[in-house]
């Protein structure tokens, strides 16, 4: 099943025929992803394990939020570590993430930006994931996704909600992009938090509230020095959700006047390079692009350098709208692991 930008539009949208044509297959779907959800056996590690994952398929902004965790836990003397799955990889057994040496097609373009930040091991198996991340000296793990089909046992869940797109039109693969029913999935979240300004995830922070789920708010915002007011660009995107960086691109004073989309995690060609740049130059603009498009090209071909050193890229960070928030994830989180290791000891 495809994600991100590669998603059919329909499934953000209001429920339509194609949705209801699909329900079929998408209770199937949601039946099977329960059962596994409830039935899977969730292996515990000798390490607090924080996940950040989310209810849809498509981009809600974790990897911003993972980093500025990663930097909370640091302020509180930990030792964090990342826990991904990658995308494209090519290695099956865990593998240490080295930023001088792997590139975005071998390990994916999130690890990469999540390396810049603390130690990153890449794997589908969490379980081993885990214990090489142990092993290099981390005693604190951040998974990054992995929310409905990590076989480990997490101590947090912090669920992130794209404030503005929501749900979509709330229906479960393949006639939506929820990946499992919304209430099986709250069922194993600690925690949500809305990303950006809309009230698309009101019916999420309606059912978290009955369920006693607490729901905080943060923005991704630019990091300062991006001096685009008034600037002419072309945007490009292969991102889960591009709009969301075109948008910030006008908030910040720049005139967007012309925009193209790529498929979430897309590797750009020869002929990518050339019809950015023919873009580029029939509006009398310069090409900008994300810090997560940026690091696929900086870490690609030759070519793909050379094109990467023309464009102006669009660095982010999350900011959480209570400063408070990140500490308080950070020190449940290990409050949880305390408890859990204290029933291991009275068992």
């Amino acid at each position: 099943m495809s994600t991100g930008s590669e998603a059919p539009p329909f499934w953000w949208e209001k429920p339509d025929w194609r949705a209801w044509a699909l329900a079929p297959f998408s209770l199937a779907y949601g039946a099977v992803a329960s059962w596994r959800m409830r039935k899977a056996p969730r292996q515990e590690v000798m390490a607090p394990v924080l996940c950040v994952g989310n209810l849809t398929v498509g981009g809600e902004g974790k990897t911003p939020v993972c980093i500025a965790l990663a930097h909370e836990a640091k302020r509180q003397n930990l030792k964090p570590g990342f826990l991904s799955r990658g995308f494209g990889g090519s290695f099956s057994a865990p593998h240490f993430v080295d930023l001088e040496h792997d590139t975005a097609r071998h390990v994916g373009d999130e690890p990469l930006l999540l390396a810049r930040h603390a130690p990153v091991v890449v794997t589908p198996d969490r379980l081993a994931g885990a214990m090489r991340l142990l092993q290099e000296g981390c005693n604190f793990i951040i998974m990054d996704d992995g929310f409905q089909s990590a076989r480990i046992h997490m101590d947090y869940a912090l669920i992130v909600v794209d404030a503005r797109r929501g749900l979509g039109n709330g229906h479960v693969i393949p006639g939506g992009p929820m990946r499992a029913p919304l209430v099986e999935q709250l069922r194993f979240a600690t925690a949500i938090l809305t990303i950006g300004e809309g009230d698309g995830a009101a019916r999420v922070v309606r059912r978290a509230s009955r369920a006693g789920r607490p729901v905080a708010a943060a923005h991704i915002r630019p990091l300062e020095g991006h001096d685009l007011v008034g600037r002419r660009v072309a945007a490009f995107a292969g991102i889960g959700n591009p709009q969301k960086f075109y948008r910030t691109l006008e908030e910040l004073g720049a005139e967007v006047v012309a925009t193209r989309d790529f498929p979430d995690h897309h590797a750009f060609s020869h002929e990518d390079f050339a019809d950015l740049e023919e873009l580029a130059g029939e509006h009398g603009a310069e090409l900008v692009t994300t810090e997560k498009d940026m690091v696929r090209l900086t870490s690609g071909t030759a070519d793909a350098r050379e094109f990467a050193a023309k464009l102006r890229v669009l660095p982010v960070e999350a900011r959480f709208e209570t400063n408070e928030t990140p500490a308080a994830i950070i020190r449940e989180t290990m409050n949880a692991a305390r408890q859990r290791k204290l029933k291991q000891r009275g068992s």
